[in-house]
């Protein structure tokens, strides 16, 4: 629970939250208000302590529960998902990932839209409201499906246009590997690192959502295709994978897979399950990985003694232990260690890439 919820914590100053205070309740049913009334009267005491703007609780509720809670509290009431479909917005940067997430924003709302209202009140700023809110968009149920079909249909059209660059790139026959990763794990790190490409790198959760490709040379001759995805996170709901529809294309894509750990983080073994957990559930458990054990220069001074005792004193990675992990690479990317072994034991596992004369324009 106490992961959760500091990645929550993290999540609402993301999206420009202060947290003013933390209710812990462990629970092992549904509840129609999502916590006790125990629980209940001890929110409504921080509540009328603190005077915040919004509540947010650290799993997807239900509209009921959600109702419920609010009513209750005389709050407005947001979940996980519409945390992180928030931060999600102020990330997306190409009308595509726009698009994507303001179409999660309305499947999202939708079950959530009570009967009776005709219209839904402008929310002003602030987190949860980011998307549909902000613009008061027609919110009974016929108003709001007409929305999400057409978003879906430009996003088909933008979808089209990625699907003959995706077969170009294809025909190009030019290996690929996409980085993945738990947030904040130094993935864009790792990226800028490798392409020099200035992908914003800030110790923020989900700041890259939309995938960037870049051309490398390759150590042996050759290129390679690198691209940078969203970082997974716990508790992700089929609502937020669906956000990042882009980035699953990206990945399954893929000739191989880097999964990026941050080995210096104390849940580093949780983090790596999450995203091998993630990976398994969208089909791509048997796409080839390779380990990048990234941030290696907060454990040792000097990258040519990366010792034996210091790798020992690492956490074993038991969730990696997969026929598909093919090895692991020990590197910094913020201080470049052995960036050169890495590219070395990416072109050992694609496969020497065609000479860029041989190549199609992409």
């Amino acid at each position: 629970m106490e992961d959760s919820l500091i990645e929550l914590d993290y999540l609402a100053r993301s999206a420009g939250a202060e947290v003013v205070g933390i209710i812990r309740q462990r629970a092992d049913r549904y509840t129609p208000t999502y916590v006790g009334k125990g629980k209940l009267q001890e929110l409504q005491e921080l509540l009328e302590e603190e005077r915040p703007d919004v509540v947010i609780c650290d799993d997807e509720l239900t509209p009921t529960q959600q109702r419920n809670l609010e009513s209750a509290l005389q709050y407005k009431v947001i979940d996980r998902t519409a945390l992180i479909l928030d931060v999600f917005g102020r990330h997306a940067r190409t009308r595509e990932g726009q698009m994507q997430v303001e179409l999660a924003q309305h499947q999202y709302l939708l079950p959530r839209l009570v009967g009776q209202w005709s219209h839904l009140e402008r929310l002003g700023g602030g987190i949860g409201t980011r998307g549909p809110g902000e613009t008061q968009l027609e919110t009974d149920r016929r108003l709001v499906r007409r929305r999400i079909q057409k978003i879906q249909e430009e996003l088909d059209k933008v979808r089209q246009r990625r699907n003959q660059y995706l077969e170009r790139r294809r025909r190009a026959a030019v290996p690929m590997a996409t980085l993945v990763g738990y947030t904040n794990a130094g993935k864009s790190t790792l990226f800028n690192a490798l392409s020099d490409a200035g992908v914003p790198a800030e110790d923020q959760l989900f700041n890259t959502l939309d995938p960037v490709t870049r051309r490398l040379d390759l150590p042996a001759g050759g290129e390679l295709l690198l691209s940078d995805t969203v970082g997974f996170i716990q508790k992700l709901s089929p609502t937020v994978v669906a956000a990042f529809r882009a980035t699953l294309e990206e990945l399954h894509e893929a000739d191989l897979l880097l999964h990026v750990i941050d080995i210096t983080h104390q849940k580093a073994p949780e983090q790596a399950e999450v995203v091998e957990k993630t990976l398994t559930d969208l089909g791509l458990g048997g796409k080839p990985r390779l380990l990048v054990i990234n941030k290696m220069d907060l454990l040792t001074d000097d990258p040519n003694e990366i010792s034996a005792d210091a790798l020992a004193g690492l956490p074993e990675l038991t969730a990696v232990n997969s026929p598909a992990v093919s090895g692991r690479v020990f590197v910094s990317a913020a201080k470049g260690w052995n960036l050169p072994a890495l590219l070395e034991a990416v072109q050992e596992h694609v496969g020497k890439a065609l000479p860029a004369s041989e190549t199609a324009v992409v």
